[in-house]
């Protein structure tokens, strides 16, 4: 499946900004089943610094800073992407009891090492005993590792209210399982702050997903948005991702970002400003599918 995708950030300032020093992470990356083949990143004012590198996860990442008076910051990145379908092969590995698996990833290994990185818990998806809890109602004892991450994908979906609103980025785990509603981050962070509450190492995805219209309906302009979903890591399979949200595996229409412990890892725009005042923030992402790149 061939992308053009289409991610514009506004930040418009009730006071003007003498100086703004930015760290973009919009930049979507290449996977074993996904090619960026082309991007475009314009930003208004043009900047007087610009740096580009790679994070400690591989993720893509453009520091760039403002030196000029504005009252407005545009950042649009426009991509080309090829999203082929999902390739890892199931093994014997992902019918394991989940407590095996526990057990394997802490034995010696490369990717064992880069995975293990992913078990310790973070502020945003700290645990606690109903968490925990919430977690082993799924993960019973000796149940197969996908059979439970796949269990616990459908009870956040449908135990859990999307409710845009409800939440902020830094709203915690705890408060967000007591009060069964949020959206996509917070169900990310729900479900990794699970499986780490276990002893099972899970990572964060940033990403984009393709909204369809219902037949016969043309697709509006500004509909997509910014997405969120997890992967756990199996030895002997890799990772693979899951998406709570949508009670999904994802496949053609979720395209990846960048990924990282949790939202802080990989989070789209930040940085600070020389200013006083409120600011306005307007996010705009368009998802196109295209016949060819």
């Amino acid at each position: 499946m061939n992308y053009q995708v289409t991610h514009t950030t506004a930040y418009t300032y009730k006071q003007a900004v003498s100086l703004c020093h930015n760290i973009a992470r919009l930049i979507p990356r290449d996977t074993v089943n996904q090619v960026c083949k082309t991007v475009s990143v314009i930003i208004s004012p043009q900047p007087d610094v610009v740096n580009e590198y790679l994070d400690f996860f591989g993720n893509k990442v453009m520091y760039f800073a403002v030196q000029e008076e504005h009252e407005k910051l545009t950042v649009t990145v426009s991509s080309e992407i090829t999203r082929h379908p999902h390739s890892k092969e199931l093994n014997e590995n992902s019918n394991m009891p989940w407590e095996k698996i526990r057990q394997l990833v802490l034995l010696p290994s490369k990717d064992n090492f880069e995975a293990r990185q992913f078990i310790a818990q973070t502020t945003m998806t700290a645990g606690n005993g109903s968490i925990e809890a919430f977690a082993r109602q799924s993960f019973t004892d000796g149940r197969p590792v996908f059979e439970a991450t796949l269990d616990l994908t459908k009870r956040i979906y449908a135990e859990f209210e999307f409710k845009p609103g409800f939440s902020t980025i830094a709203t915690p785990v705890d408060e967000i399982i007591e009060a069964r509603k949020g959206v996509c981050q917070d169900f990310a962070h729900l479900a990794i702050a699970c499986l780490r509450s276990i002893g099972l190492p899970a990572r964060y995805i940033s990403g984009y997903i393709e909204t369809l219209p219902p037949p016969g309906v043309v697709k509006l302009t500004g509909v997509d948005a910014s997405h969120a979903w997890f992967a756990i890591y199996i030895p002997g399979v890799g990772w693979l991702d899951f998406d709570p949200t949508n009670n999904q595996v994802p496949d053609l229409q979720h395209i990846t970002i960048g990924w990282g412990r949790d939202y802080a890892d990989i989070a789209p725009l930040k940085g600070v400003i020389l200013s006083s005042g409120k600011h306005k923030l307007d996010v705009s992402v368009d998802v196109k599918r295209v016949t060819s790149l």
